[in-house]
C-alpha cells in the first residue's frame, strides 16, 4: 500500500503556519525562527496566495543587499505554487519536490488549503514504507 498526503497529515496533524503578505520578510523570519520551520504559507485577505521560504530570503534578500524590516513578504514570496491533493502518493510528491526543488508543498481541496508537507515529512514516509514492506516480506520469507 503506497502512502498518501493524507497519510502525512493525518500523523503530523494539519497545522499550518502563516503570515500576511503585507508583513516584513523580518516578521516572518521571526515566526519562522520561533516555530522552527522552513517557509510560511503566504496569505491576502485571508485567502493563500504563495508561499515564503528560507530559501527565498537568501536568495531575493540577502544576495540582493534588500532590508528585511523593510520589504513585504508580497515582494520575495513565491506566488501561486505547486500544490498537491490529499490522495496523491507520497513518491509522486518526492518526484515532484525534486524535479522542480523545492522543499514544501501546500495540500489543497477544492482551492481550501488544509495542510503543508515538507520534504522532511515525504522521507520519512518513504522510510516508514519501505520497513513496512520489509517486515511483510521477513515475515512471509520466515513463516
Amino acid at each position: 500500500m503506497q502512502k498518501t498526503v493524507q497519510n502525512i497529515i493525518d500523523s503530523k496533524g494539519s497545522d499550518v503556519w502563516s503570515i500576511d503578505a503585507e508583513a516584513s520578510v523580518f516578521d516572518a523570519l521571526e515566526f519562522m525562527a520561533e516555530k522552527n520551520i522552513g517557509a510560511l504559507i503566504v496569505k491576502h485577505d485571508d485567502a493563500f496566495v504563495g508561499i515564503m521560504s528560507e530559501r527565498d530570503y537568501a536568495r531575493k534578500i540577502i544576495l540582493m543587499s534588500r532590508l528585511s524590516k523593510k520589504t513585504p513578504v508580497s515582494e520575495i514570496m513565491t506566488p501561486d505554487p505547486v500544490t498537491v491533493e490529499p490522495a496523491q502518493t507520497v513518491r509522486f510528491c518526492m518526484q515532484l519536490m525534486t524535479d522542480k526543488r523545492f522543499r514544501h508543498l501546500p495540500v489543497v481541496v477544492e482551492g481550501e488549503l488544509v495542510g503543508l508537507i515538507s520534504i522532511g515529512d515525504v522521507v520519512l514516509a518513504v522510510i516508514d514504507e519501505q520497513a513496512f514492506l520489509i517486515d511483510q516480506l521477513e515475515t512471509y520469507i520466515t513463516s
